[in-house]
């Protein structure tokens, strides 16, 4: 596992396509890898409200709806869009070079 502050390789950006999530787990994080319009965002992937997995769920525009309870997050901010969430996820500064996604710890 990386350090505090130092980047971490999670996954090829060309393993998820447009629109869509993938699950990665590294060392004691399990994560939701989310390619919107090219752009990477990763968050925690199992849900802050219940044991949905997030990188399963439903996505539309910027939100992720939860495949658990249908509550949905903003992608980009983790930010809770729809209850019975209310806890927001925890998002991750995402980087990619050389078609590899990293994340900052």
């Amino acid at each position: 596992m990386a350090a505090a502050g130092e980047k971490l390789e999670l996954c090829k950006a060309s393993e998820v396509d447009e629109g869509s999530a993938i699950k990665v787990e590294k060392g004691d994080l399990v994560l939701a890898v989310f390619n919107l319009n090219g752009a990477y965002y990763v968050m925690d992937d199992i849900c802050s409200h219940g044991p949905g997995s997030l990188s399963e769920g439903f996505i539309s525009g910027e939100t992720v709806e939860c495949d658990f309870h249908n509550g949905s997050f903003n992608i980009k901010t983790g930010e809770v869009v729809e209850p019975p969430c209310m806890i927001p996820q925890k998002t991750y500064k995402t980087t990619v070079e050389d078609d590899t996604v990293f994340i900052e710890t």
